[in-house]
């Protein structure tokens, strides 16, 4: 037996959705462009729905942010969903050093006493509405370059069925997809087959997430004190 030898599977957007639809018992041709507009919705919710499952690993990227003296907040790119981490790079005499930043809630932020004291930032404070900021405690002083390099999770891109396009995320999620437009599309035109694709898309989500991880990389869960002792 002689395999492909390819690795290109990728199919455009429109062929998934026709996918999903086979999936809840309408046939190619069968399908409208009531069918068609009612997929290009659910297909960008199924997407949001993924956006809210974080972590999505393929959509993560390091956001530089050039830190002004004497400027606390920063505006965080519109496709922003979630921080993983933050490092500053410090760039003093010629020499660059990267430093972890600590998050600070709302409440941690606001016990501050002075929020405009000037110095080597060491915290940050995100606030995720609708034009995400973030910002920075102590405020940046004038002793040296800095650099923050937010880690961010970001949208996925939008879908477009009519374009011939494929999906912006990888191999290992395209089944999670075309379960996850059965699904939605199962309460439009089979409630019949609602809970069984409900299932199917769960479960090929399970899959899929088990495989987006870091590999080799241990997970530990210890209380953070720093938050408590000023």
């Amino acid at each position: 037996m002689t395999s492909s030898s390819t690795y290109a599977f990728n199919p455009a957007i429109s062929n998934l959705v026709m996918s999903a639809y086979a999936r809840i018992g309408i046939r190619r041709t069968e399908i409208t462009s009531q069918h068609m507009t009612d997929a290009d919705v659910e297909s960008n919710l199924v997407q949001v729905g993924l956006g809210n499952l974080q972590p999505n690993l393929w959509r993560q990227e390091v956001y530089p942010i050039t830190l002004v003296q004497g400027t606390a907040t920063y505006t965080l790119p519109d496709r922003f969903i979630a921080i993983r981490d933050v490092y500053m790079s410090v760039n003093s005499n010629g020499v660059t050093t990267d430093r972890l930043m600590w998050p600070l809630s709302a409440q941690d932020y606001d016990s501050q006493s002075n929020k405009t004291l000037q110095a080597v930032p060491t915290s940050y404070y995100c606030q995720k509405t609708i034009n995400p900021t973030i910002t920075m405690w102590p405020v940046p002083d004038g002793t040296a370059t800095y650099t923050l390099n937010v880690r961010i999770l970001s949208q996925i891109q939008d879908t477009a069925i009519a374009s011939g396009v494929t999906l912006d995320m990888p191999y290992r999620f395209l089944d999670v997809y075309v379960a996850g437009l059965a699904h939605r599309l199962a309460r439009i035109y089979a409630r019949d087959l609602e809970a069984q694709r409900k299932q199917d898309y769960l479960d090929a989500w399970r899959d899929a997430s088990s495989t987006d991880t870091e590999d080799g990389v241990s997970v530990a869960i210890m209380p953070t004190f720093s938050n408590y002792f000023r």
